[in-house]
């Protein structure tokens, strides 16, 4: 695999070729994702709830997503590095161009935020000091009492054209990537279709660019409540590398998501 870059990621998308991203926290398993195939690693502010035991990913801060990144790049030589930005990290330009240039001394490609056409701002700002920006909208977990718990977006048609209306006006203001969370895969199919650039879904069907689990979600190592768009690919495999391999192989067919992992 040759380096990925946001060239690159848009090449694939232009060919048709998905696009497998997955959370990591760590050299080890950076590297061995690296050699199983992964196109992208996401540096999620999710290390709140599966490393930190934290209910939300609120507590979590641009220190603590700093430190993992840095141990992600040390693991890593050729997949694409998306770092978040946490909550109240980018309430405004100025504060969300210091938290990046701190993720991406750390070893960041790319930071993400989430939000809509409220940010246009801070992302035309960041990508004019050389800072590529990810899109993150639909379910934005740093939003989760606003919206009352994690929950699905977009069913409603308002709701799905304000989602539509916030990524056009996000590729305009200079994001580079977008993430949909928790959507139904006929909207996220829509917005694939309306943006250039690639979109990356998770609970958002299977007709998007590509697709992103949580390593834990994807390893089976997630107690409790268990998301509906997750798949537990070690049960099939029996092996770590062995089973993102797979998660690899049926994103690239459009096996994974099923219809069993998507809202309708």
């Amino acid at each position: 695999m040759s380096k990925i870059t946001t060239a690159r990621l848009l090449a694939m998308k232009q060919a048709g070729h998905k696009i497998a991203m997955i959370t990591a926290y760590d050299a080890t398993f950076a590297k061995l994702f690296e050699q199983a195939g992964v196109h992208a690693i996401l540096v999620g502010d999710s290390l709140g709830m599966v490393l930190q035991g934290e209910t939300n990913t609120l507590k979590v801060s641009v220190d603590d997503i700093a430190y993992h990144t840095r141990c992600v790049a040390n693991g890593s030589e050729k997949m694409f590095i998306v770092a978040d930005m946490p909550f109240m990290s980018y309430s405004t330009p100025e504060q969300a161009c210091a938290g990046a240039a701190t993720l991406m001394r750390a070893g960041a490609h790319m930071v993400k935020l989430e939000g809509g056409e409220w940010l246009a701002e801070t992302v035309t700002q960041l990508t004019r000091q050389g800072i590529p920006v990810c899109g993150h909208l639909g379910l934005t977990p740093q939003s989760v009492h606003v919206f009352g718990g994690f929950k699905l977006q977009g069913r409603k048609a308002e709701q799905a054209e304000q989602i539509k209306r916030q990524a056009v006006a996000l590729e305009a203001a200079g994001i580079q990537l977008l993430v949909l969370e928790c959507v139904p895969s006929q909207l996220a199919a829509e917005v694939s279709r309306l943006l250039h650039i690639p979109v990356i879904g998770i609970g958002a069907g299977p007709d998007t660019d590509g697709q992103v689990l949580v390593m834990q979600d994807a390893l089976g190592l997630t107690s409790g409540y268990v998301p509906k768009f997750t798949k537990n690919f070690l049960a099939e495999s029996g092996n770590v590398k062995a089973a993102i391999e797979a998660y690899v192989a049926e994103v690239a067919d459009g096996r994974f998501p099923g219809p069993e992992h998507s809202f309708s």
